[in-house]
């Protein structure tokens, strides 16, 4: 087999979400596989240029998985003629200016979203990319987990017949951060710092939205700051400025609805942290990040409502589950496996910065929706 190596520069991995799933569950895990087998006798090996602003950080990192590439200075590996891709998971503040350099330098982009921090920054990143004529693309991980691969089958199969509505519920309790540890960064909470639920989530639910039902056409949203009082990384409180719930209704390019809450202020009571169920002419579907179950019309039963009777069956079992009929692969490792064989041998690949733009869109004008009380038409973006 012959080697063809890419080097990435890989910046914001000493995060949580940059260390996990892109470096250590994609890049490496493509490594200990022995590359990414292009066909006709060659393997692409990813090579990770680790950048960040913390010296030791970069430095433990790069010696606990045994690579020998690291930096705090950005322009010195963009400077570097035998980097090829710049890859961002930096905060969201940081991200535009980073890509913008990256692009500049005739790098090819990938990174995570938002892109930027409103659409019309994201719809010049699009913009510059497409001038320079460098690959770019967009993390859309949640289209490669199990269970939603298991709904698009059903979706691309005629399952549901007509498709009436979504309905998703998202969400987990965020600890305070005061008598136990909080699981995400105290930034995700203070707008300044481009925090806020409808930021993170609104460009995913784009995504997921625009390609298994089709594309939202209008948003009507509500926001809340459930939780005001929060306690940093350093045990100290601040007031939260950015929202911690948000409640989303949107149209869908065929008539469909969809209804997603999102909150870090909710406790769970449902099979996995995100779950959506799509109800059809034919059929009905629950689809969770792995499992996904179904109601077809024809074993669909009648109950009738009585509330002085206890029911009498569990409705949840009267869904079958949908297998697997697939092996699943890490959906973060699935997705940049799709866009280095674009960068090296020029495959198709639509989820580039142009649907990254759509998601800040959705995003931007979620949070103008519950500003303003009303509902909003959702144009289609373009460069």
């Amino acid at each position: 087999m012959t080697r063809r190596t890419v080097r990435i520069a890989m910046n914001g991995v000493t995060g949580r979400m940059g260390y996990r799933q892109h470096l250590v569950r994609s890049i490496l895990a493509l490594r200990e596989q022995g590359g990414l087998d292009l066909g006709n006798g060659e393997v692409l090996w990813p090579e990770p240029v680790l950048v960040g602003r913390r010296e030791p950080a970069l430095r433990a990192l790069a010696e606990r998985h045994g690579l020998t590439e690291w930096s705090t200075d950005l322009d010195a590996v963009l400077a570097d003629a035998g980097v090829d891709v710049y890859f961002d998971a930096q905060v969201t503040s940081a991200r535009a200016d980073a890509i913008r350099r990256a692009v500049a330098a005739g790098k090819h982009v990938y990174t995570e979203k938002p892109t930027a921090g409103d659409l019309a920054g994201a719809l010049d990143l699009a913009r510059l990319a497409t001038e320079k004529g460098v690959k770019h693309g967009v993390v859309q991980d949640k289209l490669f987990l199990p269970g939603l691969l298991k709904l698009k089958r059903l979706v691309d199969g005629g399952f549901f017949g007509e498709i009436l509505s979504v309905r998703g519920e998202f969400g987990y309790w965020v600890f305070e951060g005061d008598w136990q540890e909080a699981q995400r960064p105290s930034w995700n909470y203070r707008a300044e710092d481009g925090g806020g639920i409808v930021v993170d989530m609104f460009p995913h639910w784009e995504y997921v939205l625009h390609e298994l039902f089709g594309r939202v056409t209008s948003v009507t949203a509500h926001v809340a700051t459930h939780v005001p009082r929060r306690w940093d990384e350093h045990g100290k409180p601040y007031e939260a400025t950015a929202d911690d719930a948000a409640y989303g209704i949107f149209r869908l390019e065929g008539g469909a609805v969809a209804q997603i809450n999102s909150s870090w202020a909710v406790r769970v009571h449902r099979d996995e942290l995100v779950e959506f169920q799509v109800d059809g002419t034919h059929g009905s579907a629950v689809a969770g990040l792995r499992g996904c179950r179904v109601q077809h019309r024809s074993a669909t039963p009648k109950p009738v409502w009585n509330p002085d009777v206890p029911a009498a069956d569990s409705f949840r079992d009267q869904w079958q589950e949908v297998p697997d009929n697939a092996d699943f692969d890490n959906g973060f490792k699935a997705q940049w496996e799709l866009f280095l064989r674009h960068v090296v041998l020029d495959e198709p690949y639509r989820w580039d910065l142009l649907a990254g733009a759509r998601g800040v869109q959705l995003a931007e004008l979620g949070l103008r929706s519950a500003a303003e009380g009303r509902r909003l038409e959702v144009p289609e973006v373009t460069l």
